[in-house]
């Protein structure tokens, strides 16, 4: 009962940031993040393309597909991708039902490759579509995959997978951060970060066999910086630590575990954890370790990073606050030198580590803070991303 409450409340709560004059984005980030996403279907339908400032008034019509498949070079190979795609549809579903869906589709993907010949089709993004048709119909669907496909998409349509590699390569300093046992053992056996390409690029909707748990973690992205699927990622990695030490420590057998994805994971912990984590080491912290390219070259760096609400509130000054308290009992150590290379070498100190993990909690609220307030970025949205 009590749940149910919780859930009336929070519907009442979306409607009125809908209704709200001009609406309530921040607030509809918020929910889609906080627990249990946006709810519904439904719900859905009216709050995803507030998120990507999507104009729902006046849609264009989809054209017809037979004009679309004659001479579109990725024809057969979406054609293919899109055979293979039947376990992406509810089980039960009809066949001519699925099919019917099947055909709509091709034609969502070929419309927007054709009105955007600077995107290039990947394997992999039919299961986003998809998960768009499924939820929103066609039309709709075809007006969020193509904002979505020129902004948080952008890098995985790039004629090469150079970008993506580069936003894979973020996977392990934010494993190294929380974990660098983790994060060591991992690179003795070589494992690379292949086995979270099909995760990233399909926004885990190829992996994840429950499309309840698929739309939560699109609720959660579409609220959230490009970068956050791989601070998911990591989350998901770090959530096995058991059982990735335990694990023979070479390429085969470390791959073989990651690649294969667990079911029951405990969603909603693990998304409040990556929103946490990415406010304790935002993207431009890891840029660094991250730069085996150009940073300039990825869409997600130029969204601005959260910016903690107020200075306060930065994990980094909670942390040296800790410092202070505990040095004044060290006279022998120079504070301020002390603290500052303690801080930037969280792996040599254990206390550090232990703090920020302290930290996790209230930064469960402060994420949702600085959503509210800091993600100044959306009225924005068009100007930002591309200047």
């Amino acid at each position: 009962a009590d749940f149910d409450a919780k859930k009336k409340r929070k519907v009442a709560e979306i409607y009125q940031a809908l209704n709200s004059d001009p609406i309530d984005v921040a607030t509809l980030r918020r929910m889609a993040i906080s627990e249990g996403g946006l709810l519904t279907d439904e719900i859905r339908c009216k709050v995803w393309p507030k998120l990507l400032s999507v104009n729902t008034d006046d849609l264009p019509p989809l054209p017809a597909g037979k004009e679309l498949r004659e001479d579109n070079k990725d024809y057969q190979q979406v054609l293919l991708d899109v055979r293979r795609s039947l376990r992406r549809f509810p089980p039960g579903m009809p066949d001519d039902q699925r099919e019917g869906l099947q055909e709509e589709l091709i034609d969502i993907i070929l419309h927007i490759l054709k009105r955007n010949p600077q995107l290039h089709y990947y394997q992999g993004y039919h299961d986003i579509v998809v998960t768009f048709l499924l939820v929103v119909g066609d039309r709709l669907a075809t007006a969020l995959v193509e904002k979505l496909s020129t902004h948080h998409l952008r890098d995985f349509m790039d004629p090469t997978m150079d970008n993506t590699k580069h936003i894979l390569n973020y996977l392990m300093p934010i494993i190294d951060q929380v974990n660098p046992e983790v994060h060591d053992f991992m690179q003795s056996a070589e494992v690379g970060t292949i086995f979270a390409l099909s995760w990233l690029i399909t926004w885990f909707g190829h992996v994840l066999s429950d499309f309840r748990h698929v739309v939560r973690l699109y609720d959660f992205f579409l609220a959230c910086h490009p970068l956050m699927p791989i601070y998911f990622a990591a989350v998901i990695v770090l959530h096995r630590q058991q059982e990735v030490l335990e694990c023979e420590c070479d390429m085969a057998s470390v791959h073989h575990l990651l690649s294969q994805i667990p079911q029951d994971l405990p969603y909603e912990s693990l998304i409040s954890k990556a929103g946490d984590l990415f406010v304790q080491f935002p993207p431009s912290e890891l840029a660094k370790e991250a730069a085996q390219q150009q940073e300039e070259r990825t869409a997600a760096s130029t969204f601005k990073d959260f910016e903690l609400v107020s200075v306060q509130q930065r994990p980094d000054t909670v942390l040296r606050q800790r410092f202070r308290e505990r040095l004044r009992g060290e006279e022998r150590l120079r504070g301020e030198e002390r603290t500052k290379s303690v801080l930037t070498k969280p792996r040599t100190n254990r206390f550090v580590k232990l703090a920020v993990m302290g930290l996790t909690v209230a930064l469960g609220a402060a994420a949702l803070a600085v959503v509210k307030s800091a993600l100044e970025w959306a009225p924005k949205f068009e100007l930002q991303i591309f200047p």
